[in-house]
């Protein structure tokens, strides 16, 4: 299906060429300060908060936000925008300021360069720590859906094929990624960000005309496509059919899905305690515009009503680059393909950064760390590029099967694993920032109990009580699980320093007898 016009193909090839050489350019500067892993993960450049705070807003934001989430939009109406713009945005948001500070803190203190790296020092396991390696892995999801997105984006716009478009992003951004690590991201984060701000502000006002009549105009447009799209529950979806489903269940895994690798340790970036708000401040404000962009989704559906161009029916992950094809300007075409191609680098740069970190770092070092002689100056270096082609490859196979055979969205896929990850994750950072002397048995336990409610919830498709919504969501499966974690969790906590104070007061009784 051939959307673009053969001026806009033309325009994205010497575009995207220019785009590329960009992006390069920043890497060789980054990659020449580079000497070891810490500088890869951490960077080893004095950064401005600002900077870093557009570096973050990027990370936060990826393909999902800007490709295919509006998707979801388009499909279901003004219920995903109450779920994708308004509770999961302002849970998540919160959640960002309060976890910043007390992860920097210890962060900074132990030099963690990962999330794993940070739960073994926090909790003095090593085992636990390797356990987050291992969970880290589920990011792999994540990192397919935004190379979907962008691979349905591009290959409208240069107008090639999906399998080949693929192949050239995993090689282009999976190679300079060898390379410059965190030093080369938040340049490169910084242009996408600002390029991101001016393409959502395109997006959110490229369906002016169908205000002409008012909000209640508009309004009346999506009822006659389907009466459902105006509606704050949507009964056909499976994502949005009741109050629990849209608001409750999304401000959870809104609180807890800041706990991601590549979000929080984007703080440690910063080299002075000073410049924290700064940098949540021009974070939270550039992310705050680019969680509206879904509304763009009503725009799309109006322009297909019937959801198919040219006879042909669009898959919801491709909804977003029709539009962009087929209705903008060649100008404004390449301007906001080229916003929704930084959407989705942004993010995938620092999952590659994180993940391939974390499988050095905390998975390969400490299992077979004296085999691969990682000790030696710069062999943690080479083996993490290494790791970075293998991950390379994985991704070109899931992705294409994603592409070929998707669940409805590529964004099902994602969830899936995502949410899983943080909910586990969520706990054990709750505890790490505002308890003392946590023993080791709460996290674990937490943990556990949120991975093994998750995936059964989700597999197992099981209803929830009260609701209409079921497993099939994974926001529910989450959400169900980090509540069942939490519980867990803190009752583990207080039975267990219940009993420690216990032993330890009989154990003083007996000293003090002992001495009479």
């Amino acid at each position: 299906m051939e959307l673009a016009s053969p001026q806009l193909v033309t325009a994205a090839w010497i575009l995207t060429g220019v785009y590329a050489v960009v992006i390069l350019w920043f890497v060789v500067r980054g990659a020449k300060k580079i000497t070891n892993i810490d500088d890869y993960a951490l960077g080893s450049v004095l950064f401005s908060p600002y900077a870093v705070g557009l570096s973050l807003a990027a990370s936060i934001t990826s393909a999902a936000t800007f490709i295919i989430n509006p998707g979801f939009v388009a499909l279901y109406g003004i219920s995903g925008v109450l779920s994708m713009a308004i509770a999961l945005p302002f849970a998540a948001l919160i959640s960002l300021v309060l976890l910043t500070k007390g992860f920097r803190k210890h962060g900074s203190t132990v030099k963690a360069l990962t999330m794993a790296q940070w739960m073994q020092t926090m909790y003095k396991s090593r085992g636990y720590g390797i356990f987050f390696g291992f969970l880290s892995l589920l990011l792999i999801t994540f990192i397919v859906l935004i190379c979907v997105g962008l691979t349905k984006v591009l290959s409208s716009a240069l107008n090639i094929s999906e399998l080949s478009t693929l192949v050239g992003i995993v090689i282009f951004v999976f190679g300079y990624m060898m390379f410059g690590g965190a030093n080369s991201m938040v340049y490169t984060n910084t242009i996408q960000a600002l390029l991101m701000l001016v393409v959502a502000i395109i997006l959110l006002g490229s369906g002016y005309e169908h205000f002409s009549e008012g909000v209640r105009g508009f309004m009346s447009k999506l009822e006659t496509i389907d009466p459902m799209l105006v509606s704050a529950t949507n009964e056909s979806s499976f994502l949005f059919r009741d109050f629990f489903e849209i608001f409750i269940a999304q401000f959870i895994v809104g609180v807890a899905i800041i706990c991601q690798p590549h979000i929080l340790t984007k703080s440690l970036l910063l080299k002075s305690d000073s410049d924290v708000n700064k940098y949540l401040m021009v974070g939270i404000g550039a992310q705050l515009l680019f969680f509206f962009v879904v509304f763009s989704g009503l725009y799309i559906r109006l322009t297909f009503p019937d959801l198919s161009a040219n006879g042909s029916p669009i898959p919801m992950d491709g909804l977003v680059s029709a539009y962009v094809v087929s209705e903008f300007p060649v100008f404004l075409g390449l301007l906001v393909v080229m916003g929704l191609i930084s959407a989705g680098l942004s993010t995938l740069e620092g999952l590659i950064q994180s993940l391939s970190t974390t499988i050095t770092k905390d998975i390969l070092e400490p299992l077979a760390g004296e085999k691969l002689n990682m000790s030696k100056v710069g062999r943690n270096v080479m083996i993490n590029r290494m790791v970075i082609a293998a991950l390379a490859v994985v991704t070109v196979f899931v992705s294409w099967d994603q592409l070929i055979n998707p669940n409805l969205s590529v964004g099902i896929f994602a969830q899936n694993g995502v949410y899983a990850y943080f909910s586990a994750a969520f706990v054990p950072i709750l505890m790490g920032m505002f308890l003392k002397n946590v023993p080791l048995m709460a996290p674990v336990a937490a943990s556990l109990t949120a991975v093994v409610v998750h995936f059964t919830i989700y597999y197992g498709q099981l209803p929830i009580p009260f609701t209409q919504a079921d497993g099939q969501n994974p926001g529910i499966a989450a959400a169900v699980a980090i509540t069942f974690s939490v519980i867990v969790g803190f009752t583990t906590y207080f039975m267990r320093r219940n009993s420690d104070t216990s032993e330890n007061s009989t154990a003083a009784e007996a000293s003090h007898l002992s001495t009479k």
